[in-house]
């Protein structure tokens, strides 16, 4: 029997080839500046502008990695290293502790602010739910201000908790996103519940919220993406070194150039070491923050 004539196997039409030679050029050029930053991590100082054409780096270390993160001498004679002190390793507990909490308290604050607007019937529950989603049409820029005029009145400049402030509690988006699934929850269950004497907290802890794991993974996942990528609110309230986030420290980095140069191959290091939680996150989560947005699209 031919290949051709064997079952279960379909051929390509030129149409779906077409769209898969396009979703393939436009992978390709996605992660091609993301594989020369990689590259330029990985090569010696002196051979930055020699490999600079080359897809592949002609030999291979690791000593750009391990003097961002202070394990290793700067090496200043060579071209364009900066002698620069950051403390990469502060700067990566910083961001984390500053993701962490606000990821934690923005779904918290996030998924029982929906669940009142799906569950909950009490006065003003569509108008307040109006001016939530009115919420997601305010430009970030215009709040700015306003949350550093009161940050600085309570005294709160230089510190962590001026940081995570703005962002603790509910989005516009989170409460829409969470409150759709919400919806789909069958009532059936809660009114079982209810019948046994369950109170509200009760069910929307042991009934909804362990039906909610994906759209609840998908808004955490979401909102660390952005606020590990966060550069403005902590340039304008954090200006001590001791708490500088990542994206700040790669600006400091990129600024102190002593040789007269910025030091491309620590920055690519450094920008790669940032890179890595923001991949592991899509790699093992990626498939459940697009099927909640696809349910949530449907819905």
């Amino acid at each position: 029997m031919s290949a051709s004539a064997m079952p279960g196997r379909r051929r390509l039409s030129s149409g779906q080839i077409l769209a898969w030679a396009i979703l393939l050029a436009m992978l390709a050029l996605t992660l091609a500046p993301l594989w020369m930053m990689v590259k330029t991590a990985l090569i010696s100082p002196d051979d930055v502008f020699v490999d600079s054409a080359n897809w592949l780096p002609s030999g291979i270390t690791f000593n750009n990695v391990l003097r961002v993160l202070g394990l290793a001498d700067s090496g200043s004679g060579s071209i364009g290293v900066s002698a620069a002190s950051i403390d990469f390793s502060r700067a990566l507990l910083n961001s984390v502790m500053f993701t962490g909490i606000i990821v934690v308290c923005q779904t918290t604050c996030a998924a029982m602010s929906a669940y009142a607007f799906a569950r909950l019937d009490f006065p003003g529950n569509k108008l307040i739910f109006a001016l939530f989603l009115g919420s997601m049409m305010v430009p970030g820029v215009v709040t700015f201000i306003p949350n550093f005029i009161l940050i600085k009145d309570l005294g709160w400049l230089n510190t962590l908790q001026g940081m995570v402030a703005p962002f603790c509690l509910m989005q516009g988006f989170s409460v829409f996103f969470l409150r759709q699934f919400f919806l789909a929850v069958p009532r059936e269950l809660e009114e079982a519940a209810r019948l046994d004497g369950a109170t509200h907290w009760f069910i929307f802890r042991r009934v909804v919220l362990p039906l909610s794991v994906t759209p609840l993974v998908t808004i955490a996942v979401l909102t660390g993406i952005n606020m590990w990528n966060e550069f403005f609110w902590p340039y304008l309230v954090s200006k001590d070194e001791a708490w500088q986030v990542l994206p700040l420290a790669l600006q400091t980095f990129k600024s102190q150039s002593p040789n007269g140069q910025p030091d491309w191959t620590g920055l690519m290091a450094a920008a790669s070491i940032t890179m890595v939680p923001t991949v592991l996150l899509l790699l093992f989560m990626g498939r459940r923050v697009v099927e909640s947005v696809a349910f949530s699209g449907g819905k």
